[in-house]
């Protein structure tokens, strides 16, 4: 029953990820447009989808892959509906190198997303896995605060987008954690989990 509920619960989930992320892009103008962009977004939703789920871990890094890897293809799909780009964008090396970073991300944050609810996970554990989407998103927001000074960026923007980005960050950390000292102690782990994914982000040229 629960692999069912994932077999149905993940695709449409990556179906509205993709479809509305390339709303978001089109239609909502900066500074918050620019989270229709974020790789941090779409590891929140890997997250959120597991923890809100409470899937065991396998199923939960599967339900997560499928998630990211589906909202890949419909992202540019409905680009193609919208603003009639080409429909090989879905499923070219552009489209497979996404899908892989998917499959990366999913896994990773799936079973955080489950971690921090499965019983029985000692309380440092949990509290690590509830510090991941809060810490790529800071993390992210550390890229946006590093580009200051780039010619080819505003700074005011930039200032703006990472502003939001935080404020994200420490909103999923209060819905994730159940009391302020738990919340206390995610945003303190998250401190270095942020060092870490901004030297993953890096790595993926999101810079």
């Amino acid at each position: 029953m629960v692999i069912k509920r994932m077999a149905l619960a993940a695709p449409v989930a990556g179906v509205l990820l993709g479809v509305l992320d390339f709303v978001w892009i089109k239609f909502v103008p900066a500074p918050f447009g620019g989270l229709g962009n974020s790789i941090a977004v779409w590891a929140v939703v890997a997250f959120l989808l597991t923890f809100r789920n409470r899937w065991s871990l396998v199923v939960s890094v599967v339900g997560a892959v499928v998630c990211l890897v589906v909202a890949v293809p419909f992202y540019y799909l409905a680009a193609t509906v919208i603003q009639n780009d080409d429909l090989s964008n879905a499923y070219n090396s552009t489209a497979l190198l996404w899908m892989g970073l998917g499959v990366a991300a999913g896994a990773v944050f799936g079973a955080g997303g489950a971690i921090a609810r499965t019983p029985g996970v000692p309380a440092t554990t949990a509290a690590a896995a509830m510090a991941m989407p809060g810490a790529v998103l800071f993390a992210e927001a550390v890229i946006e605060l590093r580009r200051i000074g780039d010619p080819s960026y505003g700074a005011g923007e930039l200032i703006a987008y990472a502003g939001i980005l935080i404020a994200l960050g420490l909103i999923v950390t209060a819905l994730v954690a159940t009391s302020w000292s738990r919340r206390g102690l995610v945003l303190l782990i998250s401190l270095p989990l942020t060092a870490i994914g901004y030297v993953l982000l890096s790595l993926t040229g999101f810079r």
